[in-house]
């Protein structure tokens, strides 16, 4: 087989043979018919909840998706949780927590920590973590969450089978996050048939890229206009127009910063991660207002979109 017949097989099981270099619009949307959404991470405590949702209305800026405790929602006490989960609803947006921590505080993280080590992947080690991180979960479902981060694959398809046999809500959704490396058109497939809602891509993938990756899936592809600098620092305001025409639906993700490593330690002050979300969603206003000043063809979801899975209250 030359390039050219692995290309058209490829293109044969509902894959692009080829990233497409045409950057075609996508002819999918979300239920609203809405190109873009917003997405803010790093919702750490209830303080942070409230001081996002207080901008966000201050600045007339739609937060459709909150990422909850980056840190670990253990670092929450119950009644936290159960705050956090009541002001969201009320506010009437989608969270998405983060569970642990876990692989990089398990006993045997030493070697993943190291240089060579980080190449085995962010994946739970065994069954025990995988039962905590499950805990962890259940916890907060009863919190009154019902949207989870997930970056291992297996993970996955666990709590899918466990929404499906009515385990859990079946309004539950999950997240596949950035740390499962995924960056072509197989691997997005693969974590949309194991259950996965909404796919995060790593942050520097190319138009034509993200065209083929839209292409194969039919699920939110969640996309970094900014990222910290330990993972490129690229800021990409003036292309996020193309990039909604491209991959709608998408979610719009502003993570600014150092390193996530530095920003989600549980050590680091209430007061700093209330100012820092304020400047998040300062970012995401400026971006919202580019994108109505260049693009105003290209939706932006309003406040309390219908199809959003809210917390319990």
């Amino acid at each position: 087989m030359n390039i050219h017949d692995i290309q058209n097989y490829i293109k044969s099981i509902g894959l692009p043979g080829r990233d497409l270099y045409e950057i075609p619009d996508s002819k999918k949307l979300f239920p609203d018919s809405a190109h873009y959404r917003i997405e803010i991470a790093g919702i750490e405590r209830a303080s942070t909840m409230e001081a996002m949702i207080k901008e966000s209305d201050r600045r007339g800026v739609p937060v459709h998706r909150a990422i909850a405790t980056v840190g670990g929602s253990i670092f929450c006490d119950f009644q936290e949780l159960r705050d956090m989960s009541i002001m969201a609803r009320e506010a009437g947006i989608e969270v998405i927590a983060t569970l642990g921590p876990r692989k990089t505080w398990d006993p045997g993280s030493k070697e993943f920590m190291g240089k060579e080590g980080m190449m085995q992947g962010f994946k739970l080690r065994g069954s025990d973590n995988l039962s905590y991180w499950l805990a962890d979960m259940i916890r907060c479902i009863e919190a009154g969450f019902r949207g989870f981060l997930v970056y291992d694959e297996g993970v996955l398809y666990v709590v899918n089978k466990m929404r499906e046999d009515g385990i859990i809500p079946s309004n539950t959704i999950f997240k596949f996050s950035v740390f499962g490396g995924h960056s072509n058109a197989a691997g997005l497939k693969l974590l949309e048939s194991l259950g996965a809602n909404s796919v995060n891509p790593i942050s520097d993938l190319s138009l034509p890229i993200l065209a083929g990756l839209r292409s194969a899936v039919d699920i939110p592809l969640d996309i970094y206009i900014i990222i910290v600098d330990s993972f490129g620092g690229t800021f990409r305001p003036y292309e996020a127009t193309e990039i909604a025409r491209v991959a709608s639906p998408c979610y719009f993700k502003f993570e600014p910063g150092t390193s996530e490593a530095e920003i989600y330690k549980p050590w680091v002050s209430e007061s700093w991660h209330r100012d820092f979300i304020r400047e998040k969603i300062k970012i995401a206003s400026i971006v919202v207002e580019l994108m109505e000043k260049h693009a105003p063809e290209i939706k932006l979801s309003p406040k309390k979109a219908d199809d959003l899975s809210l917390p319990e209250g």
